[in-house]
């Protein structure tokens, strides 16, 4: 981004009247790390905070190889068919080096990301815990302030985003793929857990039968594991993103869990818990930056980042010598 002054009114304005290029100024203010843009960044949320909050926020995860970019934006395409506006924050691993995206995420979703009534925003995950991009939350929300009914955000699907993910999402859905005998091998209970919906893609042609059976035993698996809300039993359904089949029932599925849960009273819980987690999350974050951004703490933080590393001590001591350098009274929990 550039250093000249950003005009976060203008800036407000411009993503209120729907403009994409203005939501993709707005996203980049909110992903730098400058302090300077991180103050603009808290500026614009709070301007725009009233225009958000209506959209249905959906998450999809996935093995790699399931078919996540296909599906979401088939379903993309139809949802805009029917009169939506979509928008996708595609969480990409970054490189440990650079820590740019690895899987040329440039090139996904092309034909829906030309779309006017579609934005596609495919972002490095930074190395943040679970591959969840430190500014995903606050990028769904100018989507939504731009005017996005719908903003759904993929995850890496490589184990630990899931559970980021479920916690600004209003709905989980878990992609699969045929032969579950030998996926429920490779999935993690912790996941099925979290799902709300699976969907087992590429139930077409040779692999119909054999995604039938996948939801079988899918469903069947459901049954001695804890729904992720009281309120709503996890269904199993069938899709083909490549062949465009199945789409409209998974939507449907999306739309009884939205009415289940706020007939319940669950949809405003969910948000309320979400809100407080994210705070909590974005203390965790500056209050390790105060740890960094400390000469003397920083230097004594690399020393024992090297101790432990060699195992001459404990990661618990090393925390505990830190609290001390930062004068910080003993935890009482």
């Amino acid at each position: 981004m550039s250093g000249r002054p950003i005009d976060t009114d203008d800036l407000a304005r411009r993503l209120r009247a729907g403009e994409r290029g203005a939501l993709a100024r707005a996203i980049t203010l909110v992903e730098s790390r400058k302090p300077s843009h991180r103050r603009q960044a808290a500026e614009l949320l709070q301007a725009v905070l009233p225009d958000t909050g209506r959209a249905r926020r959906i998450g999809i995860t996935g093995v790699p190889g399931v078919g996540k970019s296909t599906t979401i934006e088939q379903l993309g395409q139809n949802l805009i068919a029917a009169g939506h506006r979509v928008a996708v924050l595609a969480v990409d691993p970054s490189s440990s080096r650079s820590g740019g995206s690895i899987l040329g995420d440039k090139t996904r979703m092309a034909a829906l990301a030309c779309d006017e009534r579609a934005f596609v925003r495919p972002s490095p995950s930074g190395g943040t815990l679970g591959g969840v991009a430190a500014r995903t939350r606050e990028s769904l929300l100018l989507c939504e302030a731009a005017g996005f009914d719908v903003v759904i955000v993929e995850t890496v699907g490589t184990g630990q985003s899931e559970v980021a993910v479920a916690d600004m999402v209003d709905v989980f859905v878990l992609l699969a793929l045929p032969g579950a005998g030998d996926e429920l091998q490779g999935i993690k209970k912790g996941v099925l857990e979290l799902a709300d919906i699976i969907a087992v893609n590429k139930a077409d042609g040779d692999n119909e039968g054999r995604a039938r059976q996948a939801a079988a035993e899918l469903k069947a698996a459901l049954h001695i594991l804890t729904p992720a809300s009281p309120d709503w039993t996890p269904e199993v359904v069938t899709v083909s993103g490549l062949a465009n089949r199945g789409l409209d029932r998974l939507w449907e599925t999306i739309g009884r869990h939205r009415e289940a849960l706020v007939a319940s009273g669950g949809f405003a819980a969910r948000r309320r818990e979400q809100q407080v987690k994210w705070m909590r999350t974005l203390l965790e974050e500056r209050l390790l930056g105060l740890v960094r951004g400390n000469r003397a703490v920083a230097g004594r933080l690399k020393e024992l980042e090297a101790r432990v590393a060699d195992g001459d001590l404990t990661p618990a001591l090393a925390v505990e010598e830190l609290a001390q350098a930062l004068d910080l009274p003993e935890a009482t929990t």
